[in-house]
């Protein structure tokens, strides 16, 4: 039974969490929160200007703040940011309190799909096709020691929404 009927997307950025996360809401019927979009109506800015502007420990605090919001905690999708499970105890807090959902995607496969979309993200903004290959293997590397934690992994190029809804219904059962 999910503690709090709320379920965490995680991945790396490009996974598909959005999406994902909007898809399964939309099945269960539940509310879906972007953590990245609440945190630039929370600031009133973009994640690149927050980054630029206050750097990367400012928006983790506000990640953090943001995701542990108690109006967030009721029959909600949050779909999190690449980094979230790694920083402030984030990872240990969103097992604590729901289902967490891994969606795994390989470097060349991220790299695929972070190819079209580097301007809107400002860790790989600046990269070349072979620096961000490397930063992705780097970082994805770090990262999955949190991201295997998760309570369901399922692979992010395969994924077929129906199956991962029937999937979550049993485990809310």
């Amino acid at each position: 039974m999910v503690k709090n009927q709320i379920i965490y997307i995680i991945g790396f950025m490009g996974s598909g969490k959005s999406t994902a996360g909007k898809e399964l809401a939309s099945l269960l019927g539940w509310a879906f929160i972007d953590l990245d979009k609440s945190i630039e109506v929370y600031t009133g800015k973009t994640i690149p200007e927050i980054f630029s502007q206050n750097g990367e420990a400012y928006f983790r605090d506000i990640e953090t703040q943001l995701l542990r919001n108690p109006q967030s905690q009721t029959n909600t999708i949050i779909s999190t940011g690449g980094g979230t499970p790694c920083h402030s105890d984030n990872m240990d807090f969103m097992l604590g309190t729901g289902l967490t959902l891994y969606l795994k995607l390989t470097p060349v496969q991220l790299k695929s799909r972070l190819s079209e979309s580097k301007g809107d993200r400002p860790l790989i903004k600046d990269l070349n096709q072979k620096e961000l290959l490397h930063f992705i293997e780097e970082k994805l590397a770090d990262r999955e020691q949190w991201y295997n934690q998760s309570d369901i992994i399922v692979d992010g190029m395969e994924l077929y929404i129906n199956q991962l809804h029937s999937l979550i219904v049993s485990r809310l059962i």
